[in-house]
């Protein structure tokens, strides 16, 4: 557990981003699509024996287009440890959490500790 927290989230629907200022003084810009093709929930993932607190790097290679699918209609918080994003195509099952959103960050110094 990394027990980074974010102190400042912003979503941006014009661009398609949200924005995570995390406590660490980290920032974390997310497009949409790849949050979507990330979604940790079960069904999304293919079941519960697929279900992994590490994100999928293959979420980066093949980018969702614009459609219902990644836009997000609402965010709502967790308790204290993540955030669930409901989709506009009605989709609102996956419970992303702070250190499943901080290993997701698609920022270059961020993916070069991944590999």
């Amino acid at each position: 557990m990394l027990n980074h927290r974010p102190v400042n989230i912003t979503a941006d629907r014009k661009t398609a981003t949200l924005q995570i200022k995390w406590s660490d003084g980290h920032e974390s810009l997310y497009p949409f699509a790849v949050l979507r093709a990330a979604c940790p929930c079960a069904e999304c993932r293919g079941g519960h024996a697929n279900m992994s607190a590490v994100p999928d790097p293959q979420v980066f290679e093949t980018p969702l287009e614009d459609v219902p699918a990644t836009r997000i209609k609402n965010i709502e918080a967790v308790g204290s440890y993540a955030i669930t994003i409901e989709w506009e195509d009605g989709h609102h099952f996956g419970i992303y959490t702070w250190d499943f959103l901080r290993a997701l960050c698609p920022c270059p110094i961020c993916r070069t500790q991944k590999d």
